[in-house]
């Protein structure tokens, strides 16, 4: 028996029609971003990642021709708008700019933080990095980072140093020096870096762990000494301002700001943003005024390389603030 074939017109259009279907979606994505693209900081105006994010979201919209919307969402240490990008759609039109106090710290200090750092997000690209600054009213009786750890192994030493808040970074930085360097100092947390820095600079408490670019102003004009940075090597902008690492081997706590977006993004989406990500981290423009706020910018990194990063800190940072004590509910 022959069967008849049915090639003809009708076959051709169907086969037309159900090529245009499968199209859709690939054209679709071809066209991104087809509108604004919603940057997500979920810090407040004003402080570093505010200032990273508006600086970068400004070059993406260059490099992509789009419009690139800074959203601020503070709240709960960065929580709540982490927790919006993670539910956000999977389009690529709501990305993540956070830091790593946020996305490695937090899942330790809260019982419930509202996310998966890792299973909810897509690394895109690692910005950079700020180091934090150990810092001193320039009153304080030690004049360098050797004095200063020498002064704290006293048996008499009672120093306390202040923070932005329980379990923040510049909170765990104290205690990871308390371990590492074997010292007691005496932790007091404030709401904010900001108030932390005016007490130090008016002399009510001597000794404050503070982000490089909020800080920076204040070494230049004298209110407060820098001892020491918290990276494993010296800062470009502070060159003749020791690591702790230099004397207390190992210490790193260095906090990058990275560039997420949901997990599930559509692969070419991931990849047209890796790649703006890259073309705007080697405009000279932007590198200059990154440079000028502190951050060093990262070496070119792929998404595994940035995913390995974070959890490494993850493991980190869980065992310091274990050993610290602090939980936030």
């Amino acid at each position: 028996m022959r069967f008849r074939s049915f090639a003809g017109p009708a076959l051709s259009l169907a086969v037309a029609l159900l090529t245009s279907l499968h199209a859709v979606p690939a054209a679709a994505q071809a066209g991104y971003p087809a509108r604004p693209v919603t940057l997500v900081v979920p810090q407040a105006a004003g402080g570093t990642n505010d200032i990273v994010g508006r600086l970068v979201g400004q070059k993406l919209g260059e490099v992509m021709a789009a419009s690139v919307v800074v959203d601020n969402r503070p709240g709960a240490g960065g929580n709540i708008g982490t927790q919006l990008v993670a539910k956000a759609p999977k389009d690529g039109y709501t990305l993540l700019m956070t830091i790593s106090s946020s996305q490695a710290i937090n899942p330790a200090l809260y019982k419930n933080p509202g996310f998966d750092p890792v299973k909810d997000f897509r690394p895109v690209g690692l910005i950079g990095a700020v180091p934090n600054v150990l810092l001193v009213n320039p009153t304080f009786p030690a004049k360098s980072l050797a004095e200063f750890l020498a002064l704290a192994k006293r048996k008499d030493a009672s120093l306390q140093y202040a923070s932005a808040g329980n379990g923040t970074l510049n909170h765990l930085l104290g205690e990871m020096l308390n371990n590492m360097a074997g010292i007691q100092l005496q932790h007091v947390p404030y709401k904010g870096v900001a108030p932390a820095i005016n007490d130090v600079i008016g002399g009510q408490l001597p000794i404050l762990f503070a982000s490089l670019p909020s800080a920076l102003q204040h070494i230049k004009s004298g209110k407060l000494r820098a001892l020491a940075v918290s990276g494993e090597k010296r800062s470009p902008s502070l060159p003749d301002v020791p690591a702790i690492a230099e004397s207390v081997p190992g210490y790193n706590g260095t906090l990058w700001i990275g560039l997420f977006a949901p997990a599930g993004l559509p692969a070419d989406v991931q990849t047209m943003l890796q790649d703006a990500t890259r073309k705007a981290l080697v405009a000279p423009d932007l590198r200059e005024k990154l440079e000028q706020q502190g951050v060093e910018i990262a070496a070119p990194t792929t998404p595994d390389q940035f995913a390995a990063l974070l959890q490494t800190d993850l493991t980190k940072w869980a065992q310091i603030v274990k050993s610290s004590g602090a939980a936030v509910d």
